[in-house]
């Protein structure tokens, strides 16, 4: 079995590069979803409270046969948990639903900055790192501002910042903050739902190298550094997505596809987006 190149996280955590996630898999789908995913070889899930589906992770892991420390498990913060007392809860709840007693990533979703002060929720993920119950914690959308403040507020340095990246976003300073302060770039909408695959750059480095569009981005995320997670229910799909370690890009092909940048979003902006759900 292929095995996938894992990053070392700022407090020592090994992290595969190559994840599997489930944003928008549906729950009564997830489980057998997930299942796919480990047969083909992924041993990264990222999941979300926001997305629902926690519970069917859970039920594949137990049902998996493989041992809790061989997944990489991250989790996210609902937006609707903004004080310390219902963000410990729902973290609890996380894990009840995961059937796990950590996580080896728990992430806040948003920075919210209009609506809500990160700092005080970072705090509080600061406090459950220190339990044990989470390996690692980071952040999801957060700008380069918001990594400062954290940074001089704080104590723990976020392990990653999880944003959207892709040839039409590279988003290079939040990925530059996020280097110079010791925290790695997570990459989601990977091929930016898809827009990317009918370029012509990506197709004709694709047919150069006799692969697929998708895998010739994924596999530009994997030579930047990035950890990439792209979602598939479709097992064909999987293991095309998985097939990104026999090749590799030329600094040319790189520097196309690096040319590709056109900053052009695929979801909110972090610095305006303000949905916050009710808590339940």
């Amino acid at each position: 079995m292929t095995t996938v190149p894992t990053l070392t996280l700022n407090n020592g955590v090994e992290i595969p590069q190559l994840g599997f996630g489930v944003f928008q898999v549906p729950p009564e789908e997830t489980k057998d979803v997930v299942l796919q995913a480990l047969d083909v070889g992924y041993r990264h899930l990222d999941t979300a409270q926001m997305y629902g589906n926690e519970r069917g992770v859970g039920e594949a892991l137990a049902e998996s046969g493989l041992a809790r420390s061989d997944v990489f498990v991250t989790t996210k913060l609902n937006n609707g948990y903004l004080d310390h007392e219902s963000a410990l809860l729902a973290f609890q709840e996380s894990l009840d639903a995961l059937g796990t007693d950590h996580v080896d990533l728990f992430l806040i979703h948003w920075p919210l900055p209009t609506v809500a002060d990160y700092v005080a929720r970072w705090r509080t993920l600061e406090e459950i790192y220190a339990s044990g119950r989470a390996r690692s914690i980071g952040v999801s959308n957060f700008q380069p501002s918001h990594l400062r403040r954290l940074r001089a507020e704080t104590t723990v340095v976020p392990a990653v910042n999880q944003v959207e990246v892709h040839p039409y976003l590279r988003n290079d300073e939040v990925r530059a903050v996020g280097a110079e302060l010791g925290i790695a770039t997570e990459a989601w909408s990977p091929i930016a739902q898809g827009k990317v695959l009918d370029d012509p750059t990506l197709v004709r480095v694709a047919r150069q190298l006799d692969r697929t569009p998708a895998q010739v981005t994924l596999r530009w995320h994997l030579q930047r550094g990035d950890v990439v997670f792209p979602k598939s229910v479709t097992r064909s799909r999987m293991e095309e997505n998985f097939a990104l370690f026999d090749f590799e890009l030329s600094a040319t092909d790189m520097a196309d596809i690096d040319g590709l940048d056109r900053g052009e979003r695929t979801g909110p902006d972090p610095d305006t987006f303000d949905y916050v759900p009710s808590a339940s």
